[in-house]
This record gives C-alpha cells, structure tokens and sequence, in this order.
C-alpha cells in the first residue's frame, strides 16, 4: 500500500501543474514559476512518502467514519439471550404452528428481557390505540406518520392505530478492546 500514495500524489501534483500552466494561458497572473512548483510537488511526492501522505490530507477527501457498533451491539444482545437471529434466519416453512409457537413463546420473554434492560423506551403519543387524536401542524413526521385518505392542512384528527415508540435511554454494555463489535454472534465450534 506504501507505494500507492507517491503514485497518487504523484499524479495529483502532475495535475496541479497542468491545471496551473492551463491558468498560465488563461490568466495574465500565472507565471512560470507556477508550472515549476507544480512539477516540484510532482517529483516530491513521487519520491518522499511523508510528503506524498501530507499532501492526500490536503486534497483527498476523508475517510468515512466508522459507523456505531451500538445496533450491532442490540442485535448481539438479542442473538446471545433469545436466539432472535437464529429463529429470523431460519426457514419455518416446514415446522407447524404448534412448533413455531413453542419457540417463540421462549424467543419473545428472552427477547423482551433484553430490551427491558437495555433500553427505555416511550411511547411516542401518550393515548390508547383506537382513541381519537390531534396531530397539530408542525408535527415530526419521523414520530408520526399519517395512513389512510390524508389531505388539506394541519391539524389532522384520527384514529390512533399504534402509539409508536421511542428510546429515551440506551445502556449496551462497551465490548471489550479488540473486540469486533460487528460480530453478532461467534461461530462455534464443539472440540
């Protein structure tokens, strides 16, 4: 990888002497100690790493951040205690409705217990399901989302079909240093 950066700086610095000496056509300002400096920057970066990589950090965009391991982290919860993964993954085609319900009879405490513990969740409106309410102009429309025949303005009366719901407290516990947090569950192997 250590030979990629001159290259690249290499061909960045080349194309900052080709767009300054295009400048230098253009513009009565360039001059010929632009088009110099532009090959300089070539050549430097062609042979000097720690320069190459200074450069990449003044023109190249970047890296993206690295995402949060915390949902990862909630499905590792909920794979170890209740097997949620296992059972969302496996073909239930073949199984009756007595067996699929025996497992999720256990899959749903376990699964439950998990949530319980880790998160604090509220509902997103404080009424009952099939209880009339008013969604008022300026409403969040990632808390509340509007189903049926809408139309005209705010405020809006209906039907509640479902409160919704909302995390006020997340408590995962931190993985251990080394740990990929990506990793739902390990593999295991019997010996």
């Amino acid at each position: 990888m250590e030979y990629v950066y001159p290259v690249i700086t290499g061909l960045l610095g080349l194309v900052i002497g080709v767009v300054v000496a295009g400048i230098k056509k253009k513009s009565p300002f360039a001059n010929k100690q632009q088009e110099e400096l532009g090959l300089k920057v070539a050549t430097k970066a062609s042979s000097d790493l720690e320069f190459a990589r200074r450069l990449d950090a003044l023109f190249l965009p970047p890296p993206p951040p690295k995402p949060s391991g915390e949902p990862v982290r909630l499905l590792g919860l909920l794979q170890r205690e209740a097997r949620l993964i296992d059972f969302l993954m496996e073909p239930i085609g073949a199984y009756t409705d007595d067996q699929i319900g025996a497992s999720v009879r256990d899959i749903h405490a376990k699964a439950g217990a998990v949530i319980r513990k880790h998160l604090t969740l509220d509902p997103v409106l404080p009424q009952t399901e099939g209880d009339k309410v008013t969604v008022p102009s300026g409403f969040d429309p990632s808390a509340i989302r509007l189903v049926g025949n809408v139309g005209g303005k705010p405020p809006f009366t209906g039907t509640l079909q479902h409160a919704g719901w909302k995390v006020k407290k997340i408590d995962l516990p931190k993985p251990a240093d080394g740990v990929d947090e990506f990793v739902l569950m390990p593999a295991e192997v019997e010996m």
